[in-house]
Order: structure tokens, then sequence, then C-alpha cells
């Protein structure tokens, strides 16, 4: 493997590597701690260690006015309501199914750049959205039979419930994303608006579940604190970086497929840990999300 091949393909590995791991232990953050809580100390620590990152490459952390007000609109969208969506959606979901929602990012993405910047959307990028889309039904629809059979009529709605919530994720991420087209945007130092947004994420968060479910809790578990630090650090700190990078040198196109990958090593993980049960009707519906968001993606990126 060549010097230029090794500096794709790796951090390439490791971002989609982290990434699909990050669900399973979301799954695990859930239930002796209040999701807010557990959100509020992942992003406490991933922002205490993206400033240290950004001093350490003297990345200065001044924004001033609009850019504080900036990272702010991107950590209360980003870093507050899509992970509290996205923890509660958990609780109804397996990890991998709602790694496979949130694989659709792309969609609500460019639904957004049309409505605000005009960015045109091809038919084929529209052909393929509607193919992933009728593949995350498809899964959706068996998480619906399988509670059915295993708990009786209430744990339906539970699953109607915890797509709502992925849905709700999605679109608060997407409202995130789409903020990184705007001017100020592209002014900022991005790692330092990570660092305050995550920081400020983390305080909205602690203020949420304070007035929501009272004190801190903490779960003493090495398997809760260290999946908090696996979250905070390698989920965020290490992988933020390393995906622009990726843009920087494959452009962001190519770099976006990470997405489509993401979600199969979270149904593996999710098979082997969860004992997802697959049935035919799953296994189309992922082939057809997969499929379907790597069309997508590819008339995105022409």
């Amino acid at each position: 493997m060549s010097g230029r091949q090794g500096g794709i393909v790796v951090p390439f590995a490791l971002v989609t590597l982290i990434w699909g791991s990050t669900w399973i232990v979301i799954r695990d953050q859930i239930g002796s701690v209040p999701a807010s809580w557990s959100v509020c100390y992942r992003f406490a620590l991933a922002g205490v260690a993206m400033a240290i990152f950004a001093r350490m490459r003297r990345v200065p952390l001044s924004l001033g006015a609009p850019g504080f007000a900036f990272a702010t609109a991107v950590g209360v969208t980003q870093f507050v309501m899509n992970f509290n969506f996205v923890y509660r959606a958990e609780h109804f979901l397996t990890s991998g199914v709602v790694a496979a929602i949130y694989a659709m990012l792309l969609i609500p993405n460019s639904i957004l750049a049309f409505l605000f910047f005009r960015q045109p959307v091809s038919r084929a990028f529209i052909g393929g959205s509607v193919v992933a889309v009728a593949g995350i039904v498809m899964m959706l629809i068996h998480e619906y039979h399988a509670s059915t059979d295993q708990t009786g009529a209430v744990a339906p709605a539970l699953v109607l419930l915890g797509a709502g919530f992925a849905l709700a994720g999605l679109l608060s991420a997407s409202a995130s994303n789409v903020m990184q087209g705007t001017q100020i945007a592209r002014r900022l130092p991005m790692v330092a608006v990570l660092a305050w947004a995550m920081l400020i994420g983390a305080a909205f968060n602690a203020a949420l579940a304070w007035a929501t479910v009272g004190p801190p809790v903490l779960d003493p578990r090495p398997g809760f604190l260290l999946g908090v630090a696996w979250l905070g650090i390698a989920g965020s700190v290490v992988t933020f970086p390393l995906y622009f990078t990726l843009i920087q040198r494959m452009g962001a196109g190519r770099a976006a497929y990470i997405n489509v990958l993401v979600p199969v090593i979270a149904m593996l993980i999710s098979t082997l840990v969860e004992g997802y049960r697959w049935s035919p009707l799953a296994a189309a519906g992922a082939l057809l999300a997969v499929a379907g968001m790597a069309v997508a993606l590819r008339a995105k990126a022409a």
C-alpha cells in the first residue's frame, strides 16, 4: 500500500469502524442513567478534549460574538436535540436499525440545501433516496412484527415511537449539517467551533436533564465509564478531524460513502451483541437501504 493510499484507506477504515461501533455503545448507556445526563457527560468530555486538541494545533478558540452564536446553534441542534432523540430512539429500536435510519441523513440535507442554497437535486438522487426509504420502511415493518410476536399488542406502538424519535434526531442533525454551508461557517476554524458547540451542548444537556429528571446520576460500572470515554474521545474527537481530512483528500462525495458502510457495521454488531434476528423482509430492506443510499450518494457526488 502506498503512502497516499494509506493516508486515505486507514482514516476511512478507522472512521467507519468507530462510528459503526458507537451505536451499540449508546445502547449500553441507556437505562441506569437518564439519556440527557449520558449525552451531557459525553459532550462535556468531548468538548474539553476538542479544546485541548485545538490548542495543540494552535487553533485560536476565540470566535467573536457571531461565531459564538453560530457555535451555540450547532451545539443545540447537533449535540442536544440530535443526540437526545438518538438515545431515546434506542430505547425502542435496536441500535443497527437506528443507524440505518441515520444513513438517510443525506436526504434531508439535500432538501434543505435546495431550499436555502438552491443546490440542485438530480433524478438519480431522488430515485436512490426512494429506494433507500423503502428499505428502511421494510426494516421497521420487521421490527413491528417482531415486537408483536414477542410481547403483544403494546410493543408495536413503541416501535413507531422509536422511529419518530430517530426521524426527529435525523432532522436535527440535518439542520446542523446545512449550517456548514453558510458564509460564517466557512470563515471560522471548525475545530474551535466544534469545541465550543460540544461544551455549550453539554451545558444545555445538563440544564435539560436537571429540569426533567433531577440531579446528576452516574453509573459507576467500568462499562459505562469506558463507554462515555469511547463516545467522547474516539467517537467525537478522533473521528471528526479524520473525517475532515478525508473530505480534503478525496472529496465530500466519496467521503460520504462512510455513511453507507456505518449502518452495515452497526447491523453486524447488533446481530452479534443484541441478538438481532434477521428475516427475509429485514435482509431485503437492509440491502435496499444500502443500495439506495449508494445510488443517491453517487448522484450527489456527480
